[in-house]
């Protein structure tokens, strides 16, 4: 039986019939179910934010397995992890079917390769996690990596639009966006792209969210490798401690750079290493201020 995305979409049926702006208008309807879907497996998605937590604390990391479309949105997750969380390199890495001469050339078509996803996922372990991402829910190289990593004791979830997708026995956790049948039929770039996209935003920051990478809703973790993100960071020391730009600018230099320790020492009027001892302590400003004596607003 097809996955529901590749059913045809009676509200489309007449579009090629349409002016351009009645065009996008049902585009962008379909685009708009496509976000209640993804909001719908909250329940689910919260479980894998968790259990990915716990693993990530062991020294796991997150691998993202997927092909086409889905594949490309995880390889864009996995990419700006670093400088929007400050996190190491390969916390988060996206596999892709085919490498990444397939990644920009999709003449290039790996996804029924089982082996190939069996032998990318090969040197997961049990603190892992493996994170499948297909709109059908049934790609062969999503298969084989989830079984492989499934052997190795990792977390395994998946990432769907297909509620009765073939591959869900191999996942501990399934995430369903119930996106239905495509505004072009089997175009899985449209509605199924927009939830996945959707769930991995909201899996990634939610998972740095609790592991310390944020204060308040700021991005402390940011890496300043450009004059905007560094004009960002001072900005972001001035929201957070109402200090005027040029104490802000000057916590940073003695900082390095570093935005959580500059913020720790302007939240509490602490020294430099008192701020990194805390912060190596207690991850996350609100933690490391706390153990400071101080109050985080």
């Amino acid at each position: 039986m097809a996955p529901p995305t590749e059913s045809r979409n009676p509200r489309t049926a007449d579009i090629d019939t349409l002016e351009s702006a009645d065009v996008l208008r049902l585009l962008l309807d379909e685009d708009a179910t496509a976000v209640a879907a993804a909001r719908a497996a909250t329940a689910s998605l919260a479980r894998a934010v968790d259990e990915t937590h716990l693993r990530l604390g062991r020294g796991g990391g997150v691998h993202y397995f997927g092909a086409g479309a889905s594949g490309r949105l995880a390889v864009l997750d996995a990419t700006e992890i670093t400088p929007t969380f400050g996190v190491a390199r390969g916390l988060f890495t996206a596999h892709f079917a085919g490498g990444p001469g397939a990644l920009t050339d999709s003449s290039v078509d790996r996804e029924d390769a089982g082996e190939l996803g069996a032998a990318d996922a090969g040197a997961l372990g049990e603190d892992d996690v493996a994170i499948g991402i297909t709109a059908s829910g049934g790609t062969p190289y999503v298969a084989g990596a989830l079984r492989a990593a499934r052997a190795a004791g990792a977390l395994t979830v998946l990432i769907t639009c297909n509620p009765a997708a073939p591959l869900r026995d191999l996942a501990e956790i399934l995430v369903v966006a119930d996106t239905g049948p495509e505004a072009l039929t089997g175009s899985t770039r449209l509605k199924a792209g927009t939830a996945t996209k959707v769930l991995l935003n909201a899996f990634s920051t939610a998972l740095m969210i609790k592991a310390g990478r944020t204060y308040s809703n700021l991005m402390v973790g940011l890496v300043a490798t450009n004059a905007k993100l560094e004009r960002r960071a001072v900005n972001l020391l001035v929201e957070a401690t109402g200090e005027d730009a040029a104490a802000c600018g000057a916590a940073l230099a003695e900082a390095d750079g570093r935005i959580p320790e500059a913020l720790v020492r302007l939240l509490t009027g602490c020294t430099p290493g008192q701020a990194r001892a805390a912060l190596a302590a207690h991850p996350g400003v609100r933690a490391a201020v706390a153990a400071l004596g101080g109050h985080a607003g």
